[in-house]
C-alpha cells in the first residue's frame, strides 16, 4: 500500500517474446514491422555479475501505460500482431515464440481478469497463457 495515499498499486505488462538462434535480427524487424523494444545477441553481457545472453532475442512490449489494466496491454499487443501471425507461427517451428505477460503490486489479495475475447492471442499463436506475478 501507498503510505501517501492509503492506496494498492497495481501495474501490468505485456510483450512478445522470439528467442534461439535468429540469423538476422534487422530482417526479423523487417518482417514483424515493428522495431524492438529489447534485443540482445548470443553472447551479449548482461552486466558485471550475470553471464552473457545463452541465446538471440528478439522482444516487444505494448507501448501502454503499466497502468492499464491488462487487457489493454494484451489487446494492444495482439493488434500489432495480428495480421503476422502466420509468420509467427511459421517462426515456432525453429524458434521460441511466446507471450510474457508481467502483474506487479503491493496487494497479496487480488486477482487479474481478463474477458474471453483478450485471450484469442494466446489461442492463435498457440502459446500458454502465463503471468508473472511481483507482490512487493
Amino acid at each position: 500500500m501507498n503510505a501517501a495515499n492509503d492506496e494498492f498499486y497495481f501495474r501490468y505488462s505485456a510483450t512478445l517474446r522470439i528467442f534461439g538462434d535468429i540469423p538476422d535480427l534487422a530482417e526479423l524487424t523487417r518482417r514483424l514491422g515493428v522495431s524492438p523494444t529489447h534485443a540482445h545477441r548470443r553472447g551479449d553481457s548482461q552486466g558485471s555479475i550475470l553471464p552473457p545472453y545463452e541465446q538471440d532475442a528478439w522482444n516487444y512490449t505494448a507501448p501502454i501505460s503499466e497502468k492499464e489494466d491488462l487487457r489493454v496491454h494484451v489487446d494492444t499487443l495482439w493488434n500489432t500482431f495480428r495480421e503476422r501471425k502466420q509468420f509467427l507461427l511459421q517462426l515456432k517451428e525453429i524458434m521460441t515464440v511466446d507471450v510474457f505477460l508481467g502483474y506487479r503490486s503491493d496487494c497479496d489479495h487480488a486477482g487479474v481478469e481478463l474477458p474471453w475475447q483478450s485471450l484469442a492471442m494466446f489461442v492463435e499463436l498457440q502459446v500458454p497463457f502465463e503471468i508473472s506475478i511481483i507482490v512487493v
